[in-house]
């Protein structure tokens, strides 16, 4: 990396957890400096403006959170094994996911929608890709016949993305992850109940 890249690279990840806590809307200039220890020249010698940061830092907490999740996925040969790994990943991660100020997506999605419409097309794009790999899981278990093959695995994958997000929010405002466990246990009820053959 060229030191130009090396300190784009310290922006974005110093800041974050900062965005991720304080919204990116609530996250100030000075906020910026000083969490990494630069000044505003050198936030601007590396990105156009705030805008660019936001995008910046929303693409490296979402590629990171997916890097994880697929690591937990890949573990794992059959359908079934990765659905299940899927739900595990957040049932073991909860914790870390919570103190770096909960789920980039969740919180980026609430922003985007009205306080940050710059940012809208890519927060959907990053829930789209998510919601392809959940369903993708889901066609190779059809193809392989361990999955009801009358079954929509857009539709599921969708349901168990709002599910996930949903408990997490309720958890993250009551600081435990009682709902958060409580939507995986749906999801896993609906796997064995409705998806497995």
């Amino acid at each position: 990396m060229s030191k130009a890249e090396q300190t784009r690279q310290l922006i974005i990840e110093k800041t974050a957890s900062l965005f991720n806590k304080n919204g990116y809307a609530g996250t100030s200039l000075s906020d910026i400096t000083a969490a990494t220890g630069l000044t505003k020249g050198s936030i601007y010698g590396n990105f156009k403006n705030k805008e660019e940061v936001v995008v910046a830092v929303f693409k490296h907490s979402s590629g990171e959170l997916s890097k994880k999740m697929g690591e937990a996925i890949a573990t794992e040969n059959k359908a079934y094994n990765q659905l299940i790994a899927f739900t595990d990943f957040y049932r073991n991660n909860w914790s870390p996911i919570f103190e770096k100020g909960g789920c980039p997506l969740l919180n980026s999605a609430i922003e985007a929608d009205d306080a940050m419409p710059f940012m809208k097309t890519t927060v959907q794009h990053s829930f789209v890709n998510w919601a392809e790999r959940v369903a993708k899981i889901i066609e190779l278990g059809i193809e392989k016949k361990e999955f009801n093959k009358e079954i929509n695995p857009k539709d599921y994958a969708n349901t168990f993305i709002m599910l996930i997000e949903g408990g997490i929010l309720l958890s993250k405002l009551a600081n435990k992850p009682d709902n958060l466990y409580l939507a995986l246990n749906r999801v896993v009820k609906i796997i064995n109940e409705e998806i497995v053959e």
